[in-house]
């Protein structure tokens, strides 16, 4: 059995009241399945991207907007949404307290690609699995 404590992963992305660390995926030896584990304080938010596997998102705790393709809707503690593969999601904190999201990938390895880089020098592909996590801005070259 592979445990981790959700709140001890290392994050990917920690800025603007943004926490994204991926507890599971294909190098931590999942054969076909990965998690993403998102902490959003009022007002963050995870900016539009298309991922390339589906995705169950849970929300663990407070409420979300959560945008899929062309729908909008509240996300709130204890419901789950589909978002269906290279469909652009986002989601944004509505509520006064911090939100807590847990998803769910149909695959071990992931690549999610940001309308817009994460912030001015950020990454806009991220792509979590075998053989380490990596986030890059699109134009620059991956070292791995």
């Amino acid at each position: 059995m592979i445990k981790v404590e959700l709140n001890a992963v290392p994050p990917v992305v920690d800025e603007q009241g943004l926490v994204v660390s991926f507890p599971f995926h294909s190098a931590m030896g999942a054969a076909s399945t990965a998690a993403v584990w998102i902490t959003l304080e009022p007002g963050a938010e995870l900016a539009e991207h298309c991922d390339s596997a589906e995705e169950l998102l849970y929300a663990v705790e407070g409420a979300v907007d959560a945008s899929v393709g062309d729908e909008n809707g509240e996300l709130r503690a204890g419901e789950i949404a589909l978002v269906p593969a290279m469909a652009p999601h986002s989601l944004r904190n509505v509520g006064s307290t911090t939100a807590r999201v847990l998803g769910f990938f149909s695959s071990s390895t992931n690549i999610a690609t940001f309308t817009e880089p994460m912030g001015p020098d950020g990454p806009q592909v991220v792509a979590i699995g075998a053989p380490v996590p990596l986030a890059a801005p699109l134009e620059a070259p991956a070292l791995v």
